[in-house]
């Protein structure tokens, strides 16, 4: 049976859904010679299909089936469950906002201090995950979402094939993007605030998230700039740049109309923060109005595209890294993925 990819009211409870059916899953494919209650096990079967209300009865569930003999199910389990508190706390609200990057964050975090067999599980049992929800989800239309997480390298931990290529835009995909924006919902309130916010992301590289959370207070007026002051993951601290006259207009006029609760620089009309995915709703609607049609095509591919075009203008990865605020510079390293002039190196070795 397969299931709409986001099939719950929320993202909370579709990843928990996602999670107990994987776990199920597993339990029926692993080895059961040493279970010791057949029809305890059958319950519980049941209960993962029909009975999750939290991660706290799953934590339960999983315990339950560790003690009727079925021990090994934790070497898949405690890396999704810590993976569920992760993206809890980043914010997502939807399935389709988890990428190579993200998962590469939490691994990076999650087995700083374990060992490289645990890194390795930790591995085996994300990408398992994912390569489940890549066969078991399909939308009304028969469409069917395809993750394809490879996590070939991360961690110091080697693969076969390399780290999969990040989706971005090149320097005329992005001349075009930003044509479109400024056109798209022109003199609206609700024009302004959505370009204000696309451009942040688009011009400084900034995650979905840290977008949505800008107070009025981070904004700082430097010269002909602004400077913005971000927390990251884990609270962390950066000050990300952006020239005024590329938000200028929107800015202003928001500014104007701008009713938010808690000193947010962006709300919805309720003045509460806005969702990660109407954000992405609305650049994907600008990307496929221009023709443009990546394989990630939501707000999280202009960080990439920020990213990318940085590093090729550059070649600094240091300065990717800190304006990225990524913890370890090997994150960074994928979008080292399109240096022209090394590979031109490598066409005159004859």
């Amino acid at each position: 049976m397969k299931y709409t990819l986001d099939c719950e009211d929320t993202f909370n409870k579709t990843l928990l859904f996602w999670i107990s059916r994987f776990i199920r899953n597993k339990v029926t494919t692993l080895s059961n010679r040493q279970v010791n209650d057949n029809e305890k096990l059958a319950i519980l079967l049941k209960k993962l299909i029909f009975e999750i209300y939290d991660i706290k009865t799953l934590n339960k569930y999983i315990k339950d089936i560790r003690n009727i003999g079925i021990n090994s199910i934790h070497v898949y389990y405690i890396p999704l469950q810590k993976l569920y508190n992760f993206f809890i706390n980043y914010g997502c609200n939807s399935m389709k906002e988890i990428d190579e990057e993200l998962l590469s964050d939490y691994l990076l975090t999650e087995t700083s201090k374990l060992s490289d067999a645990t890194k390795k599980n930790y591995r085996i049992a994300i990408k398992t995950f994912f390569d489940y929800i890549d066969k078991k989800n399909e939308d009304k239309n028969s469409n069917i979402y395809r993750f394809n997480i490879e996590l070939k390298n991360w961690g110091g931990l080697s693969g076969k094939s390399g780290q999969k290529l990040p989706s971005y835009m090149n320097k005329d995909e992005v001349k075009r993007f930003i044509e479109a924006i400024n056109k798209y919902q022109d003199k609206s309130n609700i024009g302004y605030r959505n370009r204000l916010i696309i451009k942040l992301i688009l011009y400084t590289g900034l995650r979905v998230n840290e977008s949505l959370n800008i107070k009025t207070k981070d904004m700082i007026k430097d010269k002909d700039s602004y400077l913005i002051q971000i927390k990251g993951k884990g609270n962390k601290p950066r000050v990300v740049m952006i020239k005024e006259n590329i938000i200028k207009n929107d800015l202003e006029n928001w500014m104007k109309i701008r009713n938010c609760n808690n000193e947010l620089l962006i709300c919805n009309k309720k003045g509460n923060i806005l969702t990660q995915s109407y954000i992405s709703k609305i650049v994907e609607k600008i990307l496929l109005s221009i023709g443009i049609r990546k394989e990630k095509n939501g707000a999280h591919m202009l960080r990439h595209t920020f990213a990318t075009l940085l590093y090729q203008k550059n070649r600094d990865l240091i300065l990717v890294q800190e304006s990225l605020g990524h913890a370890d510079i090997n994150t960074s390293r994928i979008y080292t993925h399109f240096d022209k002039d090394k590979l031109e190196k490598t066409t005159n070795i004859f």
